[in-house]
């Protein structure tokens, strides 16, 4: 046994639930009282500086100047690790709602929590449903003026490479007529690789690219505007552009 390995389970990994029960307690019993969405969001970044601080991680972040205040985005970013979510929420200055799974909604306390905190379902398993879930995030999006944070490639992939990306992410902009963010992460899979409990210190980067503008495009332009979206995220990888592999 590693002695990395042997820290993280005796101290690291001990430490993550401990906040993650206690800052999700905290978050859950707010909303209940009836805490903003803002207030909520608030608290998931506290409990995301919190993970990163027992992790040791250190994150760079390259490319805020490129986001106008105020402005809504649909935020497209790769998925390696569970660890890219307080990462990304480390980081953006940028109040953003998460796409969740519908089945999250349809659990006491816990669906009652996503709704109140602003995040938005998403049907999968179900063609006709999954295009009505997401013309109402679109539509939410604009009607709300919020921004949204997705992974396009559907669940995190095994091999840390970037697999094939789901045509929801630019539905959603295109029907919303917000600018979609490419967002490069690096780093994470070497933090938390999947099925593992083995959380090592190791820097964490964040790139964001320049915003797409959707204006101008309709639904049947969404596998093009799919595509310039993990091409663009592949080159700030600076890795090629392989054949687009399905994530598991």
């Amino acid at each position: 046994m590693s002695w990395s390995y042997f820290r993280s389970i005796v101290y690291t990994a001990p430490l993550f639930c401990l906040a993650t029960a206690v800052m999700g307690l905290i978050s859950l019993c707010a909303s209940l009282l009836g805490a903003s969405e803002s207030k909520l969001h608030r608290l998931a970044v506290r409990w995301a500086h919190m993970l990163l601080s027992i992790a040791r991680v250190r994150v760079t972040v390259e490319g805020l100047e490129k986001l106008v205040p105020g402005e809504s985005y649909v935020f497209a970013a790769n998925h390696a690790s569970y660890m890219d979510t307080p990462v990304i929420l480390s980081a953006l200055p940028v109040e953003f709602r998460f796409l969740a799974k519908e089945g999250l909604f349809q659990i006491p306390l816990l669906g009652t929590h996503l709704d109140r905190a602003g995040h938005l379902p998403v049907v999968r398993d179900n063609p006709r449903a999954s295009l009505r879930s997401m013309s109402d995030a679109a539509r939410i999006i604009s009607d709300r003026d919020i921004s949204v944070l997705v992974f396009p490639e559907g669940g995190r992939t095994p091999d840390g490479e970037v697999h094939e990306f789901k045509e929801g992410v630019a539905y959603i902009a295109i029907k919303a007529g917000v600018r979609v963010v490419p967002v490069a992460l690096t780093g994470t899979r070497e933090v938390l690789r999947m099925h593992s409990l083995n959380l090592r210190p190791h820097p964490v980067g964040i790139i964001i690219g320049d915003p797409i503008d959707t204006s101008g495009l309709t639904i049947r332009d969404r596998e093009q505007l799919t595509l310039v979206l993990r091409e663009q995220i592949l080159d700030m990888l600076g890795q090629d552009c392989p054949k687009p592999q399905p994530a598991r």
